[in-house]
């Protein structure tokens, strides 16, 4: 065996290489750049870690999070690898005594953040050390389309200029075409060599249900639990602390060992949580998107959100921290309209950029998308990264769905099942005639109007409401006749009236008005909100 295998099995306790690890590892041994994609799960880890043990000198990996940091070398620490973080949470001497450790070359892979390694002291400080690679995590955080967009990940890109003779491997578990492109460019990898591994997950099983009430939905988690996992660690995300305490209260009261963890808690508070969540085989978590992170714990047999993701990368990040071991997991989801309405506030809240309002909007659209399909769930979300899977998969809701129809049908047709016709359908029609035609009579003496396809014009908006209102019924009829529909279809006149007297400038405020579902609200609410606006200049 080579080194890479005896470590491999002597260090990390695996037998064989998945996937495309050990060309990756054989390619960054050789001093050649790479960007990895991998999925979550998928061992991208070892892709640097295994080529930091073997090549002469130290390492350095450069991650966003602390808590990542802290996980990752704990782990590597229990192995016997000399490995050690530079972060904000170790006090100044302590800092001090990793920094004359690096000097010295007494560390063999050190992680830091991406906001300490750009510093002129810090730069200094590693042109006194032998480094043998550089190894950028979580990369899609240098693109504006990426789902978690860093700043500071844009000054990686001085790693090319002042040190070109190191190897550096960007590694991500989520990137489409655009993100891609921008790791490329921002981390100047134009020569490297692209590792795409297959972003399915095939042990996972994706289910998707709407809301209803929160009495309801908390039931619904219940169920869902009980019925399948009733023994099973899992993690449960939801979009607020508030809920994140709530449904953790709630589902102890049901005999589950449940924590909730939340960006409001303490460092130690975070730590004991993240601690129980790993040592205990039937604990659940309850956590807002703070949590998850390098979590390495394969037995997570289900991840249930409460809430819509902001996006399908975080989705599919999140979902694929279930099943690490690459047994049956199941992905469950409740989503609502007002899910998307608050998402929308949240993520384009203090943003000026409309680059990236718009991307945020993109990627809600694909989300809810996602959320409402009628095709395999398994096929639109790897298409979404562009991996070329067709469905039907047989391991989601929609395709159970089309199962039972089809399996409705054969019986049918093969004598084992009745269809029987309404008790209120009396009408018979002999098949043999033709089509009745719909005789008109015309009144004598009265003239016949016909209705114009010409879009009724506005009245001079004059500031009243009655005027608006107006104005708004026939905005109304206008869009009944592109639509082809009618007009109480769209809305009756009492939410035009309320329409009116709030005018209301955001979607949410329409959630209340009179006859606005989430049907509508989708397919209507912008529409309205934008006449509204419009016609105030009329």
């Amino acid at each position: 065996m080579d080194k890479a295998q005896i470590i491999l099995k002597e260090i990390f306790g695996y037998d064989s290489f998945r996937g495309d690890q050990k060309e990756i590892i054989d390619s960054v041994i050789a001093g050649n750049n790479a960007l990895v994609l991998m999925p979550t799960g998928g061992g991208k880890s070892l892709c640097y870690q295994i080529p930091a043990l073997i090549m002469e000198g130290t390492s350095i990996v450069i991650s966003p999070l602390i808590a990542l940091m802290k996980d990752q070398v704990d782990a590597l620490r229990a192995k016997g690898v000399k490995a050690s973080f530079l972060n904000s949470s170790i006090g100044f001497s302590e800092q001090n005594e990793i920094q004359r450790s690096f000097v010295a070359g007494h560390i063999k892979i050190l992680y830091v953040s991406p906001e300490r390694l750009v510093t002129p002291y810090f730069l200094n400080l590693i042109e006194k050390v032998q480094i043998s690679l550089f190894a950028i995590d979580e990369a899609h955080c240098v693109s504006q389309w990426g789902h978690d967009f860093r700043p500071e990940y844009m000054e990686l890109s001085i790693l090319a200029e002042r040190f070109s003779k190191v190897p550096r491997i960007a590694l991500t578990a989520t990137a489409g075409g655009p993100t891609r492109e921008d790791i490329i460019k921002c981390l100047n990898l134009f020569n490297a060599k692209v590792f795409i591994g297959s972003f399915d997950r095939p042990n996972i099983k994706y289910t998707i249900s709407k809301k209803t009430n929160k009495t309801d939905n908390f039931a619904k988690l219940i169920k869902f639990i009980s019925s399948f996992h009733p023994t099973d660690s899992g993690i449960v995300y939801c979009l607020s602390r508030k809920s994140t305490v709530e449904i953790a209260a709630y589902l102890k009261q049901a005999g589950y060992m449940a924590f909730a963890y939340h960006a409001g808690l303490t460092q130690k508070q975070r730590e004991k949580v993240q601690e129980r969540f790993l040592k205990k085989k039937s604990s659940i978590v309850v956590a807002t998107i703070a949590f998850g992170m390098g979590i390495d714990k394969s037995d997570v047999r289900f991840v249930a959100h409460m809430d819509l993701p902001k996006c399908l990368e975080s989705y599919y990040q999140e979902t694929g921290r279930a099943g690490r071991d690459g047994l049956f997991a199941n992905a469950w989801m409740l989503y609502g309209m007002r899910d998307l309405i608050l998402l929308k506030s949240f993520t384009n809240k203090d943003i000026r950029s409309a680059l990236r309002r718009r991307v945020n909007e993109e990627k809600l659209e694909a989300m809810l998308g996602f959320c409402e399909t009628t095709k395999c769930r398994r096929e639109v979300l790897l298409n979404y990264f562009e991996d070329d899977y067709k469905g039907p998969c047989g391991n989601c809701d929609t395709c159970d769905a089309l199962n039972t129809k089809q399996m409705n049908a054969i019986e049918v047709l093969e004598g084992r099942e009745k269809v029987w016709p309404r008790v209120d359908y009396k009408k018979t029609v002999d098949q043999n005639s033709p089509p009745r035609k719909k005789v008109f009579k015309s009144i004598p003496g009265k003239k016949v109007k016909k209705k114009s396809s010409e879009p009724k014009e506005y009245n001079a908006f004059d500031g009243t409401d009655k005027t608006l209102f107006e104005n708004l019924k026939i905005f109304r009829t206008n869009l009944a006749r592109q639509r082809r529909t009618q007009v109480f279809k769209i809305f009756p006149d009492r939410t035009l009236i309320e329409m009116v007297e709030r005018r209301p400038t955001e979607l949410f405020e329409l959630e209340d008005l009179y006859g606005v579902g989430p049907k509508k609200l989708k397919r209507y609410g912008k529409l309205f909100i934008d006449a509204i606006s419009e016609l105030k200049g009329v």
